[in-house]
């Protein structure tokens, strides 16, 4: 027990990338190189550093090293580590340059056009000096680059999040979806439209798994209806609404999001409701950070923003 209480004596933050090097390239040889050491000192290195964490980091194989899963564990760490230092490292600079923190927001193309900017808008009255990075994605990417400390707060349709601990939930505005389409595709022009209707169309969707896709399926489960023609398959809402405006494709969009671009001329939500219960928009952020003064004050200006939509 004591060995294990004690591994920390051989990782240094100099280190980090070697941990994190030996996982993805699975080879001693080409993570010596990589890193600028000797393949002996980094075997002696990671022979010690498995001695004292009582247990194997890498399986050795023919072709080379495999990460336990103790290994990835640590692999993870490592990364989160390395990402923490290298944002403190910008903030540093940025405190320097006569300027304040910068803060990292990942969102989806779900959440309300509006909804992210007023917020970014009202934190920074609170921090005139500060910078924000903005990532659009799906929630499953922006969740990953949070739990590497890439992100700082994720919003998106919280509809297939489950709690973890690592993470803190908040649930914002209650969201349905709709059906959309051009203004001046046929269907928009029929009034009451019918499943059988939506079924003469290809569809552009969301990827499998992402919380609009779920929502979709789940409203064809519900209809006892078969995958309609799902002939394109994007996470840009800039492509998306390209191709409905030149094509007789349809879609479909959270409800806030549709009325955003329906009042541009750009989306037709269609007359049917295939949406039983409404799904929700929320927040995610890491409960290692959560009592930072700004991170708090980022918060704050999601929750305040919530009246814009």
């Amino acid at each position: 027990m004591g060995n294990i209480m004690d591994w920390t004596r051989h990782i240094r933050l100099k280190h980090l990338p070697l941990l994190i090097t030996l996982g993805d390239t699975g080879s001693l040889s080409e993570t010596a190189r990589l890193t600028y050491t000797t393949q002996p000192s980094l075997s002696r290195w990671l022979k010690e550093l498995e001695e004292d964490v009582g247990g194997e980091l890498f399986e050795r194989h023919a072709r080379g090293l495999r990460p336990t899963a103790l290994g990835q564990m640590l692999i993870a760490h490592a990364r989160r580590i390395q990402t923490e230092v290298e944002r403190a490292q910008q903030n540093i600079e940025a405190v320097h340059e006569g300027a304040a923190e910068s803060v990292a927001i990942g969102t989806s193309p779900a959440s309300a056009p509006s909804f992210v900017p007023a917020a970014i808008a009202r934190f920074l009255e609170l921090h005139p000096r500060s910078k924000v990075q903005v990532q659009e994605n799906t929630m499953n990417t922006l969740l990953a680059k949070l739990k590497l400390g890439e992100l700082d707060v994720v919003v998106g349709r919280l509809d297939n999040y489950r709690p973890s601990l690592e993470f803190r939930s908040e649930q914002l505005y209650d969201e349905r979806i709709r059906v959309v389409s051009r203004l001046s595709h046929p269907l928009a022009q029929r009034g009451k439209v019918s499943w059988d209707d939506l079924y003469e169309y290809d569809w552009i969707v969301w990827p499998d798994g992402t919380p609009i896709r779920t929502k979709l399926d789940a409203a064809l489960t519900r209809a006892g209806r078969k995958p309609p023609n799902y002939r394109v398959e994007s996470t840009s809402q800039v492509g998306n609404l390209w191709l409905l405006q030149y094509t007789d494709m349809i879609s479909v969009a959270s409800e806030r999001v549709a009325n955003h671009f329906n009042d541009r001329g750009l989306m037709e939500p269609l007359d049917i409701d295939i949406d039983s219960d409404e799904g929700s928009v929320g927040m995610c952020w890491r409960e290692d950070v959560q009592d930072e003064p700004t991170l708090v004050d980022l918060l704050n200006s999601f929750r305040e923003s919530t009246r814009f939509i």
